[in-house]
């Protein structure tokens, strides 16, 4: 055989070796891809919603118990943590669609703090959001309990996107939560409401 037969072949059998195992190139690119999104998705945390390191009462099983957890003619002189329920210092939250003012009173209703989103720092429409409720209220709390204040009672009024933030931050930065009171006023006999906006 000669010497060019001889190199065809063993060029043709490395060709064929080569084609079985080698992928071009843009399927290794894709498959590498691959391989680092599962290994990122593998090396985060679990996903969760933002729940854990909540105080949560499951209200089904208090029921179960016939434990009192709507108010009756006993709650202003029940004892929480040895103190009168009337007696516990109140939170004030006001919530509007633009911002989230919330203040700490004494159980009389003589003002102790006050903060509101835009004294946080939050300018313009980032007022009206809930992380600025949350930040304002984990501030005013740690004011609070700086001060002595453990245990608050609140009251929530306004409709707005920092409701249930503000209680969250309250709760998130230590304060215990006995009691929560939605005074938002309401109209049983409205003006009428504008025209519909025509865009």
């Amino acid at each position: 055989m000669s010497l060019l037969k001889q190199l065809n072949l063993l060029s043709g059998l490395v060709r064929r070796t080569l084609v079985g195992s080698v992928r071009p190139l843009h399927q290794t690119a894709t498959l590498r891809k691959v391989e680092d999104r599962k290994a990122m998705l593998a090396s985060l945390p679990s996903k969760d919603e933002g729940t854990v390191g909540e105080r949560s009462i499951d209200i089904d099983s208090m029921i179960d118990k016939k434990t009192s957890i709507f108010p009756d003619a006993n709650t202003p002189t029940s004892l929480i943590n040895g103190v009168p329920f009337n007696e516990i210092p109140i939170c004030h939250i006001r919530v509007s669609p633009n911002n989230t003012i919330i203040s700490i009173t004494d159980a009389k209703g003589v003002p102790q703090f006050i903060r509101s989103c835009g004294i946080e720092g939050f300018k313009n429409t980032r007022k009206g959001t809930n992380i600025a409720a949350q930040a304002t209220a984990i501030s005013i709390s740690t004011r609070a309990i700086e001060r002595g204040f453990k245990t608050v009672r609140v009251t929530v009024r306004g409709l707005g996107p920092g409701r249930m933030s503000a209680i969250k931050g309250l709760e998130m930065a230590g304060l215990n939560i006995v009691s929560i009171t939605d005074t938002t006023p309401v109209s049983w006999n409205p003006p009428r409401p504008r025209k519909q906006r025509k865009l």
